[in-house]
């Protein structure tokens, strides 16, 4: 089997059409001796994985395959080639679509071999091809937006997904994963994070309110966010340009809560600011180990200045892990509050049990929202910011 080499690839998507992308990637992949290429994409929700249709944004799709209890779905979550057993027609594969830092679906394809460890490697080298094929196109067209859709998205969601950076990032020394739900009504919650050099800076936001009101606060703090931020300006400086503009906009009548943090990856200090958010969790040897301490300052937008900049050393191989109140203060049917005991407990034995941190947030959201009987009150985010720095 031979990969199409990377240069050819990149001519053969130079002029490509969005719809015509499954099928080019269909042809290079039998040049390498695959058959039956299917390309999925893991909904919004990230429970199901959709087949992007060969011609077009009108065909009808099949039936979507589950990420829990399918081959597709353990290839998916756990970023590894997985295979089937072989028939006449050959060794079915199950290949990660990865994009940069994150993982965004599968490829389905049948190879004539016996599944040993080189066909393994070049496989999983086209799902990388995948990636980059799609990186290329997603920003031509809504056919994989569409495709992700499992039912109608609101507004003020389809706002905030625009705005989130990949939802994983990661060095050799460290990763930052987050994700936030309801995924197709989400309003005021969201997250960004960036690697800078040998800098990782995480910010967490929750602006005041629901809906579109909340949605547009978010889009001008997280905007602000980021304009600073390449300004290359200090921690303090961006907390403080935050409630300025705020503020000036909104004459403070509205607010967002949130934090901002900074990990240098060659030494684990981690830099943090807190505006009226909710304490992060340290966990550290697979506990809990305390949450993090900063004097609050006041939301952003109500005209408080800065009240501390607290630095922590982290130890290799700690976890912070930032959250809204969404997660903690949802209610069950008879009124009992998810709670932070709950929330610790399932922290650990997600960490425990060593999943992945995409697999962690999954679970950790879904009984979140099992809790509340999928009906969420409040956006509910989480945050993984990791140091794992090598020899």
């Amino acid at each position: 089997m031979n990969t199409p080499e990377f240069g050819e690839a990149l001519r053969a998507i130079d002029f490509l059409a969005p719809s015509d992308m499954s099928d080019t990637l269909a042809s290079m992949a039998r040049q390498a001796g695959a058959a039956d290429l299917v390309i999925y994409l893991a909904d919004f929700e990230q429970t199901m994985l959709y087949p992007v249709p060969d011609r077009g944004v009108h065909v009808e799709l099949p039936v979507g395959v589950a990420v829990t209890g399918t081959k597709a779905g353990r290839s998916f979550a756990e970023r590894r080639v997985v295979d089937e057993q072989a028939d006449e027609a050959g060794t079915r594969y199950w290949v990660p679509i990865v994009e940069g830092s994150e993982c965004t679906g599968v490829l389905g394809l049948t190879m004539r071999d016996d599944g040993n460890d080189a066909t393994q490697r070049q496989v999983a080298e086209l799902g990388m091809l995948a990636g980059a094929v799609i990186s290329i196109t997603a920003r031509q067209t809504d056919l994989f937006n569409m495709v992700r859709r499992r039912r109608s998205m609101s507004l003020p969601a389809s706002l905030q997904w625009d705005l989130l950076p990949p939802l994983q990032i990661r060095t050799p020394e460290g990763r930052s994963t987050g994700l936030l739900e309801p995924a197709y009504d989400v309003g005021g919650d969201s997250f960004d994070h960036a690697v800078n050099g040998f800098v990782l800076d995480v910010a967490i936001m929750d602006a005041m309110g629901h809906g579109i009101d909340s949605s547009l606060t978010s889009a001008l703090a997280v905007g602000r966010y980021r304009y600073d931020r390449r300004q290359g300006r200090a921690l303090a400086v961006m907390h403080e340009g935050l409630d300025e503009t705020l503020a000036d906009r909104f004459g403070g009548h509205v607010f967002v809560t949130g934090q901002l943090a900074r990990l240098d990856l060659r030494n684990g200090r981690l830099a943090w600011t807190n505006a009226g958010h909710p304490l992060p969790l340290l966990v550290r040897a697979g506990r809990v180990t305390r949450q993090l301490d900063c004097r609050p300052s006041l939301p952003w937008g109500l005209g408080g200045a800065l009240v501390e900049e607290v630095e922590v050393e982290l130890e290799p191989g700690d976890t912070v892990v930032f959250y809204s109140d969404g997660v903690v203060d949802g209610r069950a049917a008879d009124g009992s509050p998810f709670g932070i005991d709950r929330f610790v407990h399932l922290v650990e034995e997600a960490v425990n049990a060593r999943a992945v941190p995409d697999l962690v947030l999954r679970h950790a959201v879904q009984q979140v929202a099992d809790f509340q009987s999928n009906r969420l009150q409040d956006d509910a985010t989480i945050v993984l910011l990791e140091w794992r720095p090598g020899p």
